[in-house]
């Protein structure tokens, strides 16, 4: 088995001699360099976070969690963790084997006795974990089948030392060392709060309410996630904590943050968070109704049912040993300038509010934040990370045919930006990037891919320093747009333009003789005449160059870029 129910140690490190012996050993063995998730996983399984696992769950123990929510001797455990690895390497795997498990630098961190390796059925897996096997309507579906490895792996854990972060080192606290704070502090209830959100006044209000009721000390250990830490919003997240708990009286809550791969698995993931939070001392742990909700803070309707993630964590509390404080919501009354419980008002009073996505909006925008909403300091730490639209980056990402106009468009745009000298303006024309950037790639729907991914990459970080990046290729396939959308929208403004200029018109202008040469059939793999050209599905702007000039198609953008506040 891989776990213990015997006494509590403080972590799976070994000692420093046995560690000397672990690295002789492990340069006679195979290794694994781990991905960012599986680092996560690894760092909690480690220091103690996920007991009483000791390792990776076997395949009998990942049976039992899957049907009930416990391992195979009975004892709760909600959420499957084993090593995923692709069928390549399981194929070399055998039971009894060592493998050594490094960092992504290939630095050694642990050494993995195998008991266990099998293919699962990711499709149970999903319906068991997520209630759906739709990747479509669960990222964490999504995630299951496309980023985690079709073969898992089980065996129990030698550690030689932890994850190595060089980031808020002060506040990245294991399960013993807030044990230790606790008992110097005379702490013997702990309320811990979990979070991945930015936190207000009204949050404030809502955990020392928790706290009264059950009469405890905070313990607010928000989720670091999955973001590597050069992305600015890592740090700023981590900042804005500090500056939320400055506004609390001294001695009454303690920060620590925890670096998680979240699942969001809804009811289970409550669970385990709050077993997660047992581990590092909690008595009591807040939950939300949609805790664990992939769709939790957005304006989306939630996955699972209101208060089924309450529901859970409390009717297994007797077991995990933590209580369960449901986290109630409240909103600011003017009138009384105080905040009350929204389940508590009455039916002539009014109470203030701003959603997620409203206050995202108003910093965007550079719009005022009410004093009652979020406390100056955090807005300051904000403001600093996400100026006003008309301060950040942005890419203008126009996708159509080989002759739409989209090269044209992109340079007359570069001129006009030149002209404003308001932010550095950088042009990746398609077949700019096809000489510099991807000279070896070809034509294929791969190749396609990754060319239009790393003008992607280009993008986000010219996006991320400010500048602007106007991106110009066919790019005629859905996936990899979507993929630049969500990953330079993570840094500044993105707009998607679909030059919708008609094949025929463009045919006609065929400058380089592409066209003619394709139906010739002298080339191969020419979009839209071999090769599909699937359509953007939510492009902010769709132009047609047939009825317009490049300078008007240019003002149509502008017009555009000043009603969302890039431009002045």
């Amino acid at each position: 088995m891989n776990y213990t129910t015997a006494e509590y140690s403080e972590s799976l490190i070994v000692h420093f001699r046995r560690a000397e012996q672990l690295r002789a050993e492990a340069v006679q063995l195979s290794s694994r360099d781990l991905n960012v998730r599986q680092l996560h996983d690894l760092e909690s399984l480690l220091n103690r976070g996920c007991y009483p696992l000791s390792g990776y769950l076997d395949q009998e123990d990942y049976e039992h969690v899957l049907g009930e929510m416990r391992l195979a001797d009975g004892t709760v455990w909600p959420m499957p963790m084993c090593l995923d690895v692709p069928e390549s390497v399981a194929a070399e795997l055998k039971t009894g084997q060592r493998l050594a498990l490094n960092d992504a630098e290939g630095f050694l961190l642990a050494l993995l006795t195998v008991t266990d390796v099998w293919c699962p059925d990711k499709k149970k897996e999903a319906q068991s974990v997520y209630g759906t096997t739709d990747a479509q309507a669960h990222p964490g579906v999504k995630a299951l089948y496309e980023q985690v490895g079709n073969w898992y792996v089980g065996g129990t854990l030698e550690g030689l030392t932890l994850p190595i972060h060089y980031d808020f080192r002060d506040l990245r606290l294991t399960p013993s060392e807030t044990h230790r704070r606790f008992l110097q502090y005379g702490w013997r209830r702990v309320l811990g709060f979990h979070t991945r959100e930015y936190l207000n006044c009204a949050h404030r209000e809502m955990v020392l309410a928790a706290a009264r009721e059950v009469g405890a000390s905070i313990f607010l250990h928000p989720a670091v996630g999955l973001e590597h830490p050069g992305n600015m919003e890592h740090y700023t997240h981590v900042h804005c904590y500090q500056e939320f708990v400055r506004q609390f009286p001294k001695n009454m809550i303690l920060l620590g943050i925890v670096p998680m791969a979240e699942r969001y698995a809804g009811p289970r993931e409550a669970l385990w968070h709050a077993m997660i939070r047992k581990n590092y001392g909690c008595s009591h742990f807040m939950v939300a109704e949609d805790h664990g909700d992939p769709f939790a803070g957005s304006d989306k309707k939630r996955f699972y049912p209101p208060g089924a993630a309450q529901e859970l964590v409390a009717s297994f509390a007797e077991e995990t040993g933590i209580g369960m404080v449901p986290e109630r919501p409240m909103g600011y009354v003017e009138e009384k300038a105080q905040y009350v419980f929204l389940d508590e008002l009455e039916d002539d009073v009014v109470a203030n509010d701003i959603t997620s996505e409203e206050f995202k909006r108003r910093l965007e925008l550079g719009l005022d934040i009410p004093g009652w909403y979020s406390y100056p300091e955090v807005v300051a730490e904000l403001r600093r990370a996400f100026p006003p639209r008309s301060k950040q980056g942005f890419t203008i990402f126009l996708t159509g045919l080989s002759g739409s106009g989209k090269s044209t468009i992109a340079k007359v745009l570069m001129v006009r930006f030149m002209e404003m000298r308001d932010r550095p303006v950088t042009l990746l024309d398609g077949d700019i990037v096809r000489k510099n950037l991807s000279s070896e790639l070809t034509f294929s729907k791969e190749h396609r891919d990754l060319n239009v991914i790393r003008i992607g990459f280009v993008a986000s970080e010219i996006t991320k320093n400010g500048g602007i990046a106007l991106c110009a290729p066919i790019a005629p396939y859905e996936e990899p747009r979507q993929l630049n959308r969500e990953l330079i929208s993570r840094y500044g403004g993105y707009v998607e333009i679909h030059v919708a200029t008609p094949l025929d018109v463009c045919e006609q202008r065929d400058r380089k003789g592409l066209y003619a040469k394709a139906r010739a059939g002298l080339v191969k793999g020419v979009t839209g005449v071999s090769d599909p050209y699937i359509p953007p599905e939510n492009p902010e702007l769709t132009i047609d160059t047939t009825r317009m000039t490049p300078a008007e198609a240019v003002q149509e953008i502008f017009l555009h870029l000043e009603e969302q506040g890039y431009i002045q």
